[in-house]
């Protein structure tokens, strides 16, 4: 099959080689052609894929999740990595200590360990690291025999299924399928986690290079690492390049002021810019964060959208229907800052083309926040949103009145929600200041009335910082002490 020259955001050649080489050193990562990429749609998909290419593997397989959960969905996978591993392939796993805290124990590994994988927890709290646990191994991916690669934000558990029991539908979720010199990469993103937990990974026999090419696809395969930046370096230029159009799908948006900043940019320059998020989220609090952030977005001409299913879990995106990403990172401070994260980015229009076919399905089950629509008060020119006032009080006959019509227009504006798949903001920004509040409140209470609930924490917590602190020096010491004898001896 030919290689084709990707296409980019900007297509006028002498500004097109510009932005390519301005996006291989934002994120860090070059560009790789000849790779084959398949779009995989929720968790079932995954699974069955990620089991049957397990199943199948004769040399290998590399599997790194940040979950995986002693259910009957870790079970078959668990099932599957101990048949192969008893026939002779090398197995290794690596999960993330926080991750499956509560999910999976060292004794649901024992059976794999028994048939010879190999299993390693990124990340247990150290002594010496105070703070080391803070950072996480977000990345979800699979590498069998060198050839064939997964990467997604779908964890490995039965709650992404949903519960048809109790009428509760699937997660939604996005990932894709690799082929091709992409698939070494991922190999060697693997062995980067492997290293943190431990020894390094022996390295491989090189696989022949194939004849033909696995397909005419180009991307940039994005590992990145705690204060690397540069998922949040690529998303930020991405809204400062998107010409017509930029399609994101966020699990737990909370943006920072610059990214945020560059999207209302783009909004004002023209830019269809569009944001879906879930309209339930297993984290309540950071979809909280999330919806008192909407109010600038919808100013500026952002369409916000949040989804009507159990979760939408997925971190995408898509610009001008040529450049995607699909991944792990999700548009907030711990994804682009803290965690280990994984991502693709597509620079092909068939498979831009795709996924923006995706998200105008996705849509379709998703309602619209908008603000609500200015009027004038008695023919004056002073503009009020009706969504920042509340229903007018009624003075004479008592306040049951008042309750009612209260009730009356929240009703009225949730059956306009479910006709017209749109919901008029509310005063979003005043709840989390309000539960702030109430906890600076009930903190005060307590430290007055009962000190040692406050103070024997604060201690517990000082110690444990003087501690390690008190170890990382000792070590740093111990470290110097001995560079000083070496150089005494020579």
């Amino acid at each position: 099959m030919a290689y084709t020259r990707p296409m980019s955001l900007i297509t006028d050649t002498p500004n097109r080689l510009l932005a390519e080489q301005a996006l291989s050193r934002t994120a860090g990562a070059p560009l790789l052609g000849g790779n084959a990429v398949d779009l995989l749609i929720d968790a079932a998909a995954h699974y069955d894929a990620w089991l049957a290419a397990i199943r199948g593997a004769r040399q290998r397989v590399l599997l790194e999740n940040y979950i995986i959960r002693n259910d009957e969905v870790g079970r078959a996978f668990l099932d599957a990595l101990v048949e192969r591993a008893q026939a002779g392939v090398f197995v290794a796993v690596v999960v993330d200590w926080v991750g499956c805290l509560g999910q999976s124990r060292n004794v649901f590994w024992a059976p794999l360990r028994k048939a010879g994988g190999e299993v390693r927890i990124f990340n247990p709290p150290q002594l010496g690291q105070p703070l080391g646990w803070i950072s996480r191994d977000h990345r979800k991916l699979l590498v069998v025999d060198g050839v064939l690669g997964f990467l997604s934000g779908v964890c490995i558990s039965a709650k992404w299924l949903g519960d048809p029991k109790r009428d509760v539908p699937p997660w939604r979720d996005t990932g894709v399928t690799l082929r091709g010199p992409a698939v070494a990469e991922l190999e060697t993103t693997f062995a980067q986690s492997w290293a943190e937990a431990g020894s390094p990974l022996l390295p491989f026999a090189p696989i022949p290079e194939p004849e033909i090419p696995a397909g005419n696809v180009s991307l940039r395969l994005i590992a990145t690492q705690p204060a690397s930046a540069g998922m949040y370096r690529l998303d930020q230029l991405i809204a400062s390049m998107a010409r017509r159009t930029l399609w994101l799908t966020d699990a737990y948006f909370v943006g920072l002021a610059p990214y945020v900043q560059a999207l209302l940019a783009a909004a004002r320059d023209g830019v269809d810019v569009r944001l879906l998020v879930p309209g339930s989220s297993d984290i309540p609090a950071v979809a909280s964060m999330s919806r008192s952030g909407y109010r600038p977005l919808l100013k500026a001409g952002i369409r916000v959208f949040e989804w009507n299913g159990s979760m939408l879990h997925a971190k995408t995106a898509v610009a001008d229907g040529q450049w995607a990403r699909v991944g792990s990172s999700n548009l907030n401070i711990a994804s682009w800052l803290s965690n280990h994260e994984l991502d693709v980015a597509v620079e092909d229009a068939g498979f831009a083309g795709q996924l923006a076919v995706q998200y105008e399905r996705d849509l379709g089950n998703a309602t619209e926040i908008v603000l609500a629509t200015r009027r004038r008060r008695h023919g004056s020119s002073e503009q009020v949103r009706s969504s920042e006032t509340r229903p007018p009080r009624v003075r004479h006959g008592g306040g049951s009145s008042g309750r009612a019509a209260a009730g009356a227009l929240r009703i009225a504006n949730s059956m306009g929600a479910a006709l017209t798949n749109r919901r008029v903001l509310g005063d979003t920004s005043s709840g989390p200041l309000f539960i702030g509040t109430l906890v600076l409140a009930a903190l005060a209470v307590v430290a007055i009335l009962w000190p040692a609930w406050i103070g024997w924490p604060f201690g517990a917590v000082a110690g444990w910082f003087a501690l390690n602190l008190g170890i990382r020096s000792w070590r740093l010491r111990r470290r110097r002490w001995h560079v000083l004898n070496e150089a005494s001896d020579d």
